[in-house]
C-alpha cells in the first residue's frame, strides 16, 4: 500500500495564487481530485492527505469537501489562524470533521522569530487536545528557532515538510545536517519525504543528485518517522508524479519489507490518525 502525505488542490487564482510565478506556467491552472485520482491509480498509490497552499479558511473548507466527495483524501491538513484570541474555538469547530488531520501555516514565508511569538505558540498549544497534527513548512534558516518550539511542545506531534528545502544542488550544509540532527532527536517529530525534485536549480536533477540528503535524514529519523509525499502538483515543474514516486522508491529498494511499508504508508497511517 501507498499512501502519499503531501499534495495540494487548487482552483487557481491569479491574485490569491500570486506565489505561482512567470516560471512556474505549468502549474497555472486548476488541479483538483478528479485530476489527480487517475495518476494516483496508474502508480498504485491507495490514497493521500490534501494539505493547504492557501492562508484562508475557505480553503480548508474546500479541502475539506474534496475529502467528503471524494474516498481516496484521507485527510486534509488545513490551516486556522493559529494567531488568533479564537483558536481554540475554530480547531474545535473543524475539529468536528474526523477529515480534518492537522493545520500548516507557510512559515516560510515569515521571519525567523514568527515561531517564537507568544500568539503563534498558543496557537500551537491548543492542537493536541484535537488530535492535530502541526505541519513544518519552513527554509533551513528557521530551523534553530524550530528546534526550540518542538522542545516546548514535547506532546505535540510535528511533521517537518520537504526536509526544511535545502538546495539540493548544490553541496551538504553543514548546518542544515546539524539542525536536522537536532529536530529528529524529538520523538514527536516525524519528517516528509517530500518537495526535494523542486529545490534543484533550474528544476534540473538526477536520481543521485538526492541521495546524500536522504542518507542524512534516513540516519537522523529512522524509518519509523519517515512519510512518502509527492508534493503534486507542485512537483510537476521539475518531475512527473511516478518520477517522484521513483525517487523515493528507487533510494529505498534495499531496505526490508517492513521498513519500506512504514514508509510509503504505515506511517503516515499513524501519524495522522487515518
Amino acid at each position: 500500500m501507498i499512501i502519499d502525505s503531501h499534495q495540494h488542490f487548487w482552483k487557481y487564482d491569479p491574485i490569491r495564487d500570486s506565489w505561482i510565478d512567470d516560471s512556474m506556467t505549468v502549474i497555472r491552472k486548476d488541479f483538483l481530485p478528479q485530476d489527480l485520482k487517475p495518476i494516483l491509480e496508474v502508480s498504485s498509490v491507495s490514497g493521500c492527505i490534501a494539505v493547504q497552499a492557501d492562508q484562508s479558511e475557505e480553503e480548508t473548507h474546500f479541502l475539506l469537501q474534496c475529502a467528503e466527495n471524494h474516498s481516496f483524501i484521507k485527510g486534509v491538513v488545513g490551516w486556522v489562524d493559529l494567531c488568533a484570541g479564537n483558536v481554540e474555538g475554530r480547531l474545535e469547530y473543524f475539529a468536528k470533521n474526523k477529515l480534518f488531520k492537522g493545520v500548516r501555516h507557510i512559515v516560510q514565508a515569515e521571519n525567523e522569530e514568527f515561531v517564537l511569538r507568544e500568539d503563534f505558540q498558543n496557537g500551537i498549544s491548543k492542537l493536541a487536545q484535537f488530535n492535530l497534527v502541526y505541519d513544518i513548512l519552513v527554509f533551513p534558516k528557521h530551523l534553530k528557532n524550530v528546534i526550540q518550539l518542538v522542545q516546548k511542545f514535547p506532546n505535540q506531534r510535528f511533521v517537518l515538510d520537504h526536509i526544511a528545502k535545502p538546495q539540493m544542488s548544490a553541496e551538504l550544509d553543514s548546518e542544515w545536517v546539524k539542525q536536522i540532527q537536532l529536530l529528529a532527536s524529538f520523538p514527536n517529530v516525524s519528517c516528509k519525504l517530500s518537495g526535494l525534485v523542486t529545490e534543484t536549480e533550474n528544476f534540473e536533477w538526477k536520481t543521485s543528485l538526492f541521495s546524500p540528503f536522504l542518507d542524512i535524514i534516513v540516519a537522523a529519523f529512522g524509518t519509523d518517522r519517515l512519510l512518502f509525499g509527492s508534493d503534486w502538483p507542485v512537483c510537476l515543474l521539475a518531475a512527473t508524479y511516478q518520477e517522484v514516486l521513483g525517487i523515493i522508491e528507487d533510494y529505498f529498494v534495499s531496505f526490508s519489507d517492513e521498513e519500506k511499508q512504514n514508509i510509503m504508508a504505515n506511517n503516515a497511517i499513524k501519524v495522522y490518525n487515518l
